[in-house]
């Protein structure tokens, strides 16, 4: 949760954000390839997880039937929160473009996903795991497959076919709902193979039936072998990603070249380097639950309340961003405007590397007493809306 604040307080701080993308070696540099770098593993990590998390609460005694209302009915409602309330810390705007733009981002593949989990639980999680596991390892050979984009109110409107395609599987990709105008939906994250992540999260729920030893021990052999997985598939390079690696002016851009998966859509080499690490990491914390630190407390407090987080570090970061630019003479327009033209940052705007992490620490701070008061709630009371926030 907290990493992934980092990458948006960059999106809004620093000054290189809207002139090339941090994770290619030909214009990055080591530390700020790595503070994108890092922040892969939130997405994939939280689709995954939500998985899981819904086939633990069929362990735990909800019934197929009341796991899959719950599904459909968060799942519409993360959506809804997706055009709305996420967009609005976003963009800071209530121009008629507002209302007229939605900005599909991880929220909305999370809805639409749990949307589909609630139908696919009533099949074998055999099935369920082998669906998720084949689009993740299938799914690049549709990159090829590209429709014509929209350009806007003078270009031809995409078929219907094409607007499906786009969401399902062409990134950055904008167009209206119907004709021009019509509320225009921008495609941030496509479904797939988004929706086969989360099926295999939900069928990875079984490792947790296991005693704790035997599951700790398979859920490093599992991570590992998806490591080596992604070393050997990627250092091939013909398949897995759409952008192989190639040798850079040094040994150093070179690996920078190799990490640079892509994550939009999320390829599988994207996936294995993301996923294989993350479990690994559940071994790990498990085997320290025990031995908890102030430290480990402070960032717990997070994870017991992902969606509110969620909800209130984009206003957090956006603010911040907009009281620094205000603070030493920047530029500030831009940051509070249509999200038709967001992202045009005029010359001048955005603040160096060591500004973005003072940005970031100074959010999580102040986010930290709202999300230890909001968990105390959720702790107390168990009223229906609780599991909706």
């Amino acid at each position: 949760m907290v990493l992934m604040m980092l990458d948006h307080t960059r999106d809004f701080v620093h000054n290189a954000v809207f002139q090339f993308d941090p994770t290619d070696p030909t214009h990055t540099n080591v530390a700020l390839f790595f503070t994108r770098w890092f922040t892969h593993f939130c997405a994939p990590t939280f689709i995954f997880l939500a998985g899981t998390s819904a086939y633990l609460q069929l362990a735990r005694g909800k019934s197929k039937r009341e796991l899959s209302r719950l599904l459909v009915t968060r799942g519409i409602w993360l959506i809804v929160l997706e055009v709305t309330l996420v967009k609005l810390g976003a963009t800071f705007t209530f121009s008629s473009a507002f209302v007229q733009f939605a900005i599909l981002q991880v929220i909305w593949v999370i809805g639409v996903s749990m949307i589909v989990l609630a139908v696919l639980i009533y099949l074998p999680e055999i099935v369920i795991g082998a669906f998720g596991v084949l689009m993740i390892a299938l799914h690049n050979l549709l990159d090829g497959i590209r429709v014509q984009s929209w350009r806007g109110p003078e270009s031809p409107l995409p078929t219907p076919a094409a607007k499906v395609w786009m969401l399902l599987h062409q990134a950055f990709e904008g167009f209206p709902l119907l004709g021009f105008p019509s509320p225009i939906m921008f495609v941030i994250y496509p479904l797939i193979p988004w929706v086969g992540v989360m099926a295999a999260g939900y069928a990875f729920g079984v490792v947790y039936k296991m005693e704790a030893h035997r599951r700790q021990r398979l859920l490093i052999l599992l991570g590992g072998l998806l490591i080596v997985l992604f070393v050997i598939i990627r250092f091939i390079n013909r398949y897995g990603d759409p952008a192989p690696w190639s040798q850079q002016k040094n040994a150093v851009y070179t690996v920078l070249s190799f990490l640079n998966t892509s994550k939009y859509p999320p390829s599988l080499l994207y996936l294995l380097m993301t996923l294989g690490p993350a479990i690994i990491a559940l071994a790990v914390f498990e085997r320290n639950t025990g031995a908890r630190s102030r430290v480990s407390k402070f960032f717990i407090t997070f994870g017991r309340v992902p969606l509110f987080f969620y909800l209130l570090q984009w206003p957090t970061a956006h603010g911040i961003s907009v009281l620094l630019h205000f603070i030493f003479g920047k530029p500030v327009a831009w940051l509070i405007q249509s999200p038709l033209s967001f992202g045009q940052a005029p010359q001048g705007a955005g603040f160096n590397l060591a500004v973005v992490y003072v940005a970031w620490i100074l959010g999580v701070l102040l986010l930290y007493p709202l999300c230890k008061w909001f968990a105390g709630v959720k702790e107390r009371r168990r009223d229906w809306w609780l599991s909706y926030l």
